[in-house]
């Protein structure tokens, strides 16, 4: 898939999803104690750490979120891969299963308490599974540039590569998206309710699961399919 491929309205709803991501990840590494749910470069460092006896990081809750994350992923990717569902159908049933598990997920933090150990690895197993499998279905539409989790390569493209101002445009735009996210989360830690950045992402899941099943064109079509 090249970059010329018409990808419809996927490019901003990608950038929603890494806003969303930028909620989520926020949410689990400052609530969660040092861990993320969907950037699982962090988690293999962190694991990394905690099995070298770093006191502050739980090797368990890492290794959970690789699990589930994995699990996400592995599911998706199965239903990803079936030949002639048409791009936004995808999106707009992985969206929906997400916003689902992040709304549940955000029930223990309004009415439980996230630093019990059993309430934390219940919440990170549930807002992992939809992390992963929003990186299988990224995958699959294969819009360049907006990985809506990985931002490592964007950035190196970002200042490495000769490209387009409309490239470039794309990057930065992830990128920030991204940061909008973790800074609204963090200002929602800080200022307002506990599960408040989960119902943000929950809201945004739902939003991009509806516009993409709105804007799909007919299963034959193949505009953005």
């Amino acid at each position: 898939m090249t970059g010329s491929r018409d990808h419809g309205p996927l490019p901003v709803l990608l950038l929603a999803l890494t806003v969303g991501t930028g909620l989520v990840d926020a949410f689990s590494y400052l609530a969660l104690g040092h861990v993320f749910v969907a950037n699982m470069t962090g988690n293999v460092v962190f694991f990394g750490f905690a099995v070298g006896g770093a006191s502050a990081i739980s090797w368990n809750s890492a290794l959970l979120a690789l699990g589930c994350f994995g699990a996400g992923a592995f599911i998706s990717g199965r239903y990803g891969s079936a030949r002639g569902i048409h791009r936004g159908r995808l999106l707009a049933f992985t969206c929906g299963a997400q916003g689902v598990l992040v709304t549940v997920s955000a029930t223990p933090a309004a009415f439980a308490d996230p630093a019990r150990r059993d309430t934390r690895l219940v919440m990170i197993a549930l807002l992992a599974v939809p992390m992963g499998a929003q990186n299988a279905v990224v995958r699959r539409l294969a819009v360049p540039d907006l990985t809506t989790t990985v931002l490592t390569l964007t950035v190196v493209g970002l200042f490495a590569n000769r490209t387009p101002n409309e490239v470039r445009l794309r990057r930065v735009a992830s990128i920030l998206s991204m940061m909008a996210g973790a800074l609204a989360a963090g200002l929602m830690l800080r200022h307002g309710r506990l599960a408040a950045p989960l119902w943000a992402a929950a809201a945004v899941l739902a939003v991009c699961a509806v516009t993409a099943d709105r804007l799909r064109p007919r299963e034959t079509a193949e505009s953005w399919g």
